[in-house]
């Protein structure tokens, strides 16, 4: 896909809702890491659809959903035929358990470190507000020496799919804590997801497209922002 005018260009609206902004939410897997770079999503998935079927489980799984490359997929699938069962939090455990083992070998972000940096030297509060284990993007930030950027405002998913992203659940729990007005706020994701989420958040939204998948995703959601790198975001804040 060619890189359009409208994506690559910087424009004056968007300098001026990331310079104005006082509170970011940020996507973890994606927008800040590749956190399944060296411990890979589809090898997780499989490993959870073994699991069920050595626990007798097989029939909790569709012979499509048994074909899912996403963790988080096998995760709504068990909890669709169980919700709330004690099932669906063994599931959610083992999951929690594979990311913490991907912390250890995620991909930075190219930028994401300087712009974390660069948004909380300006005086913006951060916050993680993630489809993942909230331990797990702990971890990886402390790594990163990021941790302290974030403080204790890392929301991410709890034991019941259903208030996984789009619903806003974790938005709206950041919001509340950082005592922020959805208007001086603004969320930084690489999906469809994440913008249905700040949509119902009722923050703004700025959609980071690693490759032309994402980006065509994100088009075809009807990002208003969408940047190919984040290096776009950071240059805005240094003019």
């Amino acid at each position: 896909m060619a890189q359009t005018e409208s994506v690559t260009s910087y424009t004056d609206d968007l300098h001026d809702l990331i310079t104005r902004v006082r509170f970011v939410l940020w996507d973890f897997d994606g927008p800040i890491c590749r956190l399944f770079a060296g411990h890979k999503a589809d090898s997780v998935a499989r490993e959870l659809v073994r699991w069920l079927d050595g626990s007798g489980m097989r029939h909790m799984l569709t012979h499509e959903e048994r074909r899912f490359a996403d963790p988080y997929e096998v995760l709504r699938a068990v909890d669709r035929r169980c919700p709330g069962s004690d099932l669906v939090a063994e599931v959610e455990a083992r999951l929690t358990r594979e990311e913490l083992r991907a912390a250890s070998s995620a991909m930075p972000t190219p930028y994401a470190d300087d712009l974390v940096l660069a948004w909380a030297a300006r005086g913006a509060r951060l916050a993680v507000t993630t489809n993942n284990s909230p331990a797990a993007a702990r971890k990886y930030l402390r790594t990163r020496g990021l941790e302290s950027c974030f403080g204790p405002h890392i929301y991410g998913r709890t034991q019941d799919p259903n208030l996984l992203k789009p619903h806003p659940h974790s938005l709206r729990q950041a919001l509340a804590a950082l005592g922020a007005d959805p208007s001086d706020a603004l969320m930084v994701g690489d999906g469809p997801t994440d913008l249905l989420a700040a949509q119902q958040a009722g923050v703004a939204f700025i959609g980071y497209a690693r490759n032309d998948r994402k980006e065509e995703l994100l088009r075809e959601a009807e990002a208003e922002h969408i940047v190919l790198s984040l290096s776009e975001v950071l240059r805005g804040l240094k003019v």
